[in-house]
């Protein structure tokens, strides 16, 4: 019996630490409340030929919720969940084999500040990153993915001329993007960029 809780407390404590690692989880994990996820997917914007990025993805609630709605109306939208804690990347692999729309979601395990968005970004028509990321992370995120004449600096998609996306940010206004901020209010504020 003893040996029993040595083990559960062995397992807490690993979880602990994977949740507090700043190299496995450098951004806090907080969930998204769920009364807001309708207000979420209208700002979206969910379409036909759309690639939708969660950076910071944590449990997958915004990706898989989406993902059933565009199941329900049979839209070709691809998901892309980007985490690096590895205790939710399990998370979220257990949730998508268990999801009726999973070949249209992707599970990657990396670093949201240092990836690039290559290979995760291309064939589409309509680019959309979500984010629920702590406002002091926001701007340096913001800097890896967003084109030149947005942010100022080249990166993949002024390379590639890419110029049909936008940011859906949960919580938190992105400071460099407020010129084409809009909002939508519902427990926490949603904001959009376009």
């Amino acid at each position: 019996m003893l040996i029993i809780y040595f083990l559960i407390f062995l397992f807490v404590i690993g979880i602990i630490l994977l949740f507090t690692s700043k190299k496995l989880s450098p951004i806090p994990y907080f969930p998204t409340n769920k009364t807001d996820l309708p207000l979420i997917l209208k700002a979206l914007n969910l379409k036909q030929n759309q690639v939708v990025i969660d950076l910071g993805a944590g449990d997958g609630i915004v990706i898989f919720k989406a993902a059933e709605s565009t199941y329900a109306q049979k839209l070709n939208t691809r998901f892309i969940a980007v985490e690096i804690n590895p205790f939710l990347i399990l998370v979220l692999h257990l949730r998508r084999l268990l999801h009726p729309n999973k070949k249209n979601i992707k599970i990657v395990r990396d670093d949201i500040f240092t990836m690039t968005f290559e290979l995760l970004a291309s064939d589409f028509s309509l680019l959309t990153f979500y984010l629920y990321v702590s406002p002091w992370h926001l701007e340096k995120v913001i800097e890896n993915c967003l084109p030149a004449g947005k942010t100022g600096k080249l990166n993949l998609f002024a390379q590639a001329r890419i110029e049909n996306f936008s940011v859906v940010s949960y919580m938190y206004p992105i400071k460099s993007l407020k010129k084409k901020e809009t909002r939508a209010q519902g427990k926490n504020t949603i904001f959009v960029y376009s």
